[in-house]
């Protein structure tokens, strides 16, 4: 188990750096005051603007440059540390924060889920649900899929709704 904690550390030190590091864009940036695309622009950074980065939350990065303190998008952002190619671009580089050595990449990053605010503001769309109910399948079917497939039967448990 200790080997895991210390896994999971050594993979987090990449990312902890780039928290502290210094990075500079490669297009033309807005600046944003809230982490989302429709949130206000307070400026735009030109191309190869040097800025710090404070906080990452999610596909976003809070950053300090001589234009002012906001969010931009993670990927138009590319860390000095970077060893830099000249081939790469932003999206490039996102993914060389991971690189150990020649053995490829070893960390992934990503971007999931919704906001609390995204979550709150929420709305059903009864459209979508018959969409998705459409994909349904029955238990039948499922198993004859399951042994065309040489999958193995496996037992789960539902999980609890919260508050039950």
């Amino acid at each position: 188990m200790k080997r895991l904690y210390a896994l999971l550390l050594l993979c987090c030190l990449p990312f902890a750096a780039y928290a502290e590091s210094v990075a500079y864009t490669v297009r033309p940036t807005e600046i944003k005051q809230q982490p989302y695309s429709d949130a206000a622009s307070i400026a735009t950074l030109p191309d190869k603007s040097t800025v710090g980065i404070l906080v990452r939350k999610g596909g976003w990065v809070q950053i300090n440059s001589k234009m002012g303190k906001g969010w931009v998008k993670m990927l138009n952002l590319r860390s000095s540390s970077t060893a830099t190619k000249p081939a790469d671009n932003g999206l490039q580089s996102l993914f060389n924060l991971g690189r150990s050595g020649s053995s490829g990449v070893t960390v992934a990053t990503g971007v999931r889920g919704l906001s609390e605010e995204e979550l709150q503001n929420s709305q059903p769309n009864p459209a979508e649900l018959a969409k998705l109910q459409g994909y349904a399948v029955d238990k039948r079917k499922a198993e004859k899929f399951g042994s065309s497939s040489r999958l193995k039967s496996q037992s789960l448990n539902y999980v609890a709704a919260p508050g039950n």
